[in-house]
């Protein structure tokens, strides 16, 4: 038998994205629900935690870059905020990001990404080799010259998703650890979400945040469904030990037209990372990827090859046709769409709960942005 339960809000999807709009709209007197089988985990415990729309800016990505400053302009209020409600440290370092070249072709790339940096505005240096070595001692002497990004972030993704967690569970948030079975979406509502433990939820919102699992959810109608598909990523984690050299900041690395980053934690870890796969759900760490990343590594920061190996993993990133998110309504009564993050789930964290936030509730504070992100851009969730 079904067990029934009222809110204003039910959010599908407990990462990073899902938690923290459960958060502001629980800051805006909503009750609200997160369905989730295992909250916190998938993309948000895997990821490097990198707050880097200057650095990461691509060409033809303009709205992407857009959404990313706008959310990192956010970001200290947003942890200052979460630490004082969880009493959790979350890791927020603001020393910027070191982007580095190794060879001619990657320092020809990276002067080409300096000059769209600087046509768009960005606080962006070049720093030549020994600048570059003097900033990271523990840099190799193959770098042959560097790009400083001051204004780009990064955060401890795990300490960031355990806070959220912490946060829903002491300000009423109901976290259901199962899966969702079904919705159905009604117009005027209510409209339900049933469970895999036989739970319904009625609500008069519901916000799907499942990242690639978005476009799956039975009973969403076809036209509503969100256009995303699974982007695999493997990354390592490493331990520092006692004597050997590790970067300070975030690193970037150009190598031979491949890219590597390294970013090192206050607790003593370096994470090195990504791959970008498309192999549908696949989720298997692959020896090759482990050897080539390791390899690239070493190539910028020789030094890691004295750490501890002490995670191999992968995890799947939810891509969109255009890599920007879709944040808004559909055209399925009551049903707001959150996914579509790709490789900026963490970054965009509090833009994305403060445009769902500001849905929910029918203010409009930010409607250039909600322009940009509409799932309705897409003729798949379109009028």
């Amino acid at each position: 038998m079904s067990r029934s339960t009222d809110y204003d809000v039910a959010v599908i999807g407990g990462g990073v994205i899902g938690l923290s709009i459960a958060w502001r709209l629980r800051e805006c007197d909503l009750s609200v629900a997160v369905v989730d089988p295992a909250p916190a985990a998938a993309a948000s415990h895997a990821a490097a935690g990198m707050l880097a729309p200057v650095s990461e800016v691509r060409y033809g990505e303009e709205h992407l870059l857009a959404l990313g400053l706008a959310s990192l302009r956010r970001y200290p209020t947003f942890v200052a905020e979460l630490e004082g409600r969880s009493g959790q440290r979350v890791g927020l370092r603001q020393d910027g990001t070191l982007i580095v070249a190794t060879d001619a072709g990657d320092r020809a790339a990276l002067a080409e990404l300096h000059d769209f940096q600087v046509s768009l505005g960005l606080d962006a240096t070049l720093l030549t080799s020994r600048e570059c070595r003097s900033l990271e001692p523990s840099l190799s002497p193959e770098v042959r010259s560097g790009l400083l990004a001051a204004s780009d972030h990064s955060i401890n993704n795990r300490r960031l998703a355990a806070a959220l967690v912490s946060v829903a569970r002491t300000c009423d948030i109901r976290l259901l650890t199962t899966r969702v079975t079904a919705v159905e979406l009604a117009e005027p509502g209510p409209q339900r979400v049933d469970c895999e433990d036989g739970t319904r939820l009625i609500a008069d919102t519901v916000v799907l945040a499942a990242g690639p699992w978005s476009a799956s959810i039975a009973g969403v109608p076809a036209q509503a469904v969100p256009p995303v598909r699974p982007v695999k990523g493997e990354i390592l984690r490493l331990q520092v030990r006692p004597g050997c050299p590790v970067p300070g900041h975030s690193v970037r690395g150009l190598v031979n037209g491949r890219e590597i980053y390294l970013v090192p934690r206050l607790d003593g870890e370096l994470v090195v990372g990504a791959t970008v796969e498309e192999m549908g759900f696949d989720t298997v760490v692959r020896v090759g990827a482990v050897r080539e990343m390791l390899r690239d590594a070493h190539q910028i920061c020789p030094g890691v090859d004295e750490l501890a190996l002490t995670e191999c993993i992968a995890a799947l990133r939810p891509g969109s046709p255009d890599n920007v998110p879709l944040i808004g309504w559909t055209t399925a009564p009551g049903l707001l769409v959150a996914t579509g993050h790709h490789r900026n789930g963490i970054l965009l964290a509090p833009i994305t709960a403060d445009l769902v936030a500001d849905l929910v509730t029918g203010v409009d504070r930010a409607g250039e942005l909600l322009e940009l992100v509409s799932p309705r851009r897409f003729s798949a969730v379109g009028t």
